[in-house]
């Protein structure tokens, strides 16, 4: 079922100031765009095959916004490209693993995504994310 690490998903109060730490390592986010579905505004940055999503709460109720107030800002998410993520949610499922997202969700970069519960993970948040228009993010 797995692809690739796609991304890892880092939680921050400011994208501004999150960003420059990795402009001075030399790595210039090279896409910012809001996710409504999530409450969120992300910078990706890649590194290699992979890419850092930096995660900026757009709202109090925002899952990022919660996230930030009980454990601040740190590593949120992993996330892992599939072929087919309603596939794999059923696959989960099937296989007893507490899932967030019953069905699949528009993500960043036109993906289709879904996350599953920390507590069936070892407390690591796990996204699945299917390519959508901009293939290869």
């Amino acid at each position: 079922m797995l692809n690739k690490i796609d991304h890892i998903g880092v939680a921050v109060r400011s994208l501004d100031e999150a960003v420059g730490f990795y402009r001075a390592m030399g790595a210039e986010p090279y896409h910012f765009e809001e996710v409504p579905s999530q409450k969120v505004r992300v910078a990706f940055i890649k590194v290699g095959e992979s890419n850092i999503e930096l995660l900026e709460p757009t709202a109090p109720d925002s899952p990022v916004a919660i996230y930030l107030e009980k454990r601040g800002e740190g590593m949120h998410h992993i996330c892992y490209n599939v072929d087919d993520v309603a596939a794999g949610l059923a696959t989960l499922k099937d296989a007893g693993y507490r899932l967030i997202d019953e069905a699949p969700k528009p993500g960043a970069h036109g993906c289709t995504v879904a996350f599953v519960h920390p507590k069936s993970t070892n407390s690591v948040l796990t996204e699945l994310s299917q390519h959508g228009e901009h293939e290869g993010h």
